[in-house]
């Protein structure tokens, strides 16, 4: 039941993050110029807007009883992306980690995570090809506790026609006075 809780909260609020770039993509597509419609093969059609749905292992190095240990945790993420040009962009990162766990956070003191959702706000940055880098601040959202989290990674767009892409991902996220994490993923995008 606190899944199904968690998993449409997280839905309201990659929804109010996307409806709320929605006048500001009508607001680019408005401005189209008529040759570029006219002469569609003269010109480069770049995309401004991507939207991204991930798969990551998110891995957590924690303290038992029996020594240290790495938690793996599957997640699921939601992207949001602006591209200001075809090197700069700012993205809505989006995940939920899809169990609850137990971390170790200071002086042997375990804290329950149940199904935690992270909202990153990232700078993009795309220095060859397909390479992005990516960094920006964000907020983990739970139940007991929310933690501020700064997020730093790489991610690599292959293009595969009609602009989708498959994207490899590697993030590192560190809690302000918790934990940190490391998240490998693959996702699926698509440029509008």
């Amino acid at each position: 039941m606190n899944i199904l809780r968690t998993l449409w909260k997280f839905g309201l609020v990659a929804s109010v993050t996307f409806l709320a770039t929605l006048p500001a993509a009508a607001q680019t597509h408005a401005g189209t110029s008529q040759t570029e419609n006219q002469h569609p093969a003269e010109t480069h059609e770049f995309r401004h807007w991507r939207v991204g749905v991930m798969m990551y292992h998110t891995y957590i190095g924690t303290s038992t009883s029996e020594g240290r240990n790495t938690l793996i945790v599957p997640s699921l993420g939601l992207d949001f992306e602006y591209w200001f040009s075809e090197a700069w962009g700012i993205g809505s990162h989006n995940d939920i980690e899809l169990i609850s766990f137990e971390v170790e956070r200071e002086n042997e003191n375990f804290v329950e995570r149940e199904t935690p959702v992270l909202l990153t706000l990232d700078a993009l940055w795309k220095p060859w090809k397909g390479l992005v880098v990516i960094a920006g601040p964000g907020i983990e959202f739970e139940p007991e506790e929310n933690l501020f989290v700064f997020r730093v990674g790489l991610e690599y767009e292959i293009e595969f026609g009609s602009h989708w892409d498959i994207a490899p991902t590697i993030f590192y996220d560190s809690r302000a006075d918790a934990y940190d994490t490391i998240s490998m993923g693959l996702g699926v995008g698509k440029r509008f």
